[in-house]
């Protein structure tokens, strides 16, 4: 079967591949779930890893299978599968166990291991590909009713990941009551992180580079969210007028950003880091007044990576509730599809070029 793949370590060496279809018996113990691919997103990480800043390939292979952000139907389920029927719209997390403690309690995406198993991303071959099986364990059920938007189901887990984790931070407090929230980044986690503080009551602004109009902008702003840019107005301008903020994700993919962000906090605040970056710029910040306002105010700010099967299924629960306040939000994300594998070239393309872009993904199948 076919699948787009890349070479860990060359430059730019995308290409189509083929693998051998994989069967439910790949699976121990008659739990093996065959997922025929729908749809995967793709994102800034599949950029990076094409242009080799990081990733390798599974043993036995030249090649690593791309693409994280899966949505597919199953195909057949083994003898022992309770969970799951063929037919049913299904997601899939991204990390796979190790070896520590973390690992063996089902937080694998907190492991303390320095080798970790990412499909699409190290290691695990991905979702760019015609099937794909794995244990339930790491396969969730979109209901019908979501089917249209679950190709956003990963990005949306990352986000259900890093706000639940800043309140289960802030328990700390006993009482914690966030009223501000600030998202830096208007990409894919941008929106949904704008969506989910949104949703959760927070008054929250988006902040991004580009000067509105735009389309990133628009949409934002159909859930009631401002949208400020740095190109026009500071970080304390924007503070100023917005903050300060008793939260920020930062998804900018900036780590300048990143950093800046740790500025514009209240006191109790808690930034969220969540954009990968895989250069090596340096950044230059005010130490000592960081550090001391960190201190004196106790703040926060930690990082948080892909999620596991709790975060997609908390997943499901907003989009649910966002499609019944603001129908058709989610779906409009969608902005940049490509038909079949064996577009893959364009569908690097449109992620590289396209800077409107919400949402870049692939139809494998319709």
């Amino acid at each position: 079967m076919k699948a787009i793949a890349v070479k860990p370590g060359t430059p730019d060496s995308v290409h189509l591949a083929e693998l051998e279809k994989p069967a439910v018996s790949d699976i121990p113990n008659g739990r093996g779930v065959l997922v025929e691919v729908l749809q995967v997103g793709v994102d800034g990480t599949d950029k990076e890893i094409n242009n080799a800043e990081y990733g390798d390939a599974p043993p036995g292979y030249e090649f690593l299978v791309i693409g994280h952000e899966s949505f597919g139907r199953v195909v057949e389920v083994g003898p022992n599968v309770t969970e799951l029927k063929a037919g049913d719209y299904v997601t899939a997390t991204v990390r796979r166990p190790g070896d520590s403690i973390y690992d063996l309690i089902g937080h694998y995406d907190m492991t303390t291991d320095d080798t970790y198993y990412e499909r699409g991303i190290n290691l695990r071959h991905g979702y760019l590909t015609e099937f794909y099986v794995d244990d339930p364990e790491y396969i969730v059920k979109v209901p019908d009713g979501l089917a249209h938007i679950g190709v956003l189901s990963e990005p949306m887990s990352i986000v259900e990941k890093a706000l639940e984790q800043a309140y289960e931070i802030q328990r700390r407090l006993r009482v914690w009551r966030p009223k501000r929230a600030a998202i830096f980044g208007a990409g894919a986690i941008g929106q949904l992180g704008a969506l989910a503080c949104h949703l959760r009551g927070l008054e929250t602004v988006c902040i991004a580079r580009t000067p509105a109009p735009n389309v990133k902008a628009t949409q934002v702003e159909q859930l009631g969210v401002p949208y400020e840019n740095t190109t026009e107005s500071s970080l304390a301008e924007i503070c100023e007028k917005h903050g300060p903020f008793d939260m920020v994700l930062e998804a900018s993919g900036n780590a300048g950003v990143a950093f800046g962000c740790m500025e514009i906090l209240a006191k109790n605040g808690v930034l969220i880091l969540s954009s990968i970056t895989g250069g090596s710029n340096e950044v230059t910040i005010p130490g000592d007044k960081v550090n001391l306002d960190f201190v004196l105010n106790n703040k926060v700010m930690f990082g948080t990576v892909n999620a596991h099967r709790g975060y997609f299924e908390s997943a499901m629960r907003t989009f649910a509730l966002a499609e019944a306040q603001f129908p058709g939000w989610l779906a409009q994300m969608l902005t940049h599809p490509v038909d079949g594998l064996d577009n893959y070239r364009e569908l690097m393309d449109k992620l590289v070029g396209e800077r409107t872009a919400l949402k870049v993904f692939m139809n494998v199948k319709k």
